[in-house]
């Protein structure tokens, strides 16, 4: 198979990787699990220490941690949908409405679709609003801003989490926008 290009970054296939990206590679597959690599990280594949790093940063932001992974998903969504990012918008809201099944029973609810729905939790929407505004305008986020979600329950550890997420969500953007990746097929195959 022959390495294809992104507009901009060369798209590094698992099999034409160096042992080190495969490695890495792999550990993506397992952590998310998916059967395939992401464009996300393939676009970085001919780089292993940027991959290596860009990976970890983004595992222990968005992965690990004590706030929900989905309301992770859900910022990262919502700050996607707004900045224009077509590849973190489809990807991560794909990734939120697989996980619909938390908020409802109802097989036919997408939480994309209506971030003001009923059945998303109160502190989820003001996590949200106030993490995009983070993500958006870093300098118009105020005491109050805290202070709203200290009064929506969440933790001093939690609210840095939440507002890693402003941080993470912009590397990503930045990533899929400037190296021109489309969203992958497998995961548009996978869509609910």
């Amino acid at each position: 198979m022959i390495a294809t290009k992104a507009k901009r970054f060369k798209i590094i296939p698992y099999e034409e990787a160096t042992i080190e990206v495969q490695v890495l590679y792999n550990e993506t597959m397992r952590t998310l699990q998916l059967p395939y690599v992401l464009n996300w990280f393939k676009c970085q594949g001919d780089n292993a220490t940027i991959l290596r790093g860009n990976w970890e940063k983004l595992k222990a932001t968005l992965i690990e941690g004590a706030v929900p992974n989905i309301l992770k998903q859900l910022i990262i969504y919502n700050v996607s949908q707004q900045r224009g990012c077509t590849y973190c918008a489809k990807a991560h809201g794909i990734f939120a409405d697989s996980m619909s099944s938390l908020l409802s029973s109802d097989p036919a609810f997408k939480v994309t679709d209506d971030l003001e729905s009923p059945l998303l939790p109160n502190s989820y929407k003001t996590a949200i609003k106030v993490v995009t505004k983070a993500a958006l305008n870093t300098g118009d986020v105020s005491d109050d801003d805290f202070a709203e979600l200290t009064a929506s329950g969440f933790t001093a550890k939690e609210i840095q989490e939440l507002m890693a997420q402003a941080d993470l969500v912009n590397m990503l953007n930045t990533i899929a926008t400037i190296s021109g990746i489309k969203v992958d097929s497998e995961l548009l195959e996978s869509e609910f």
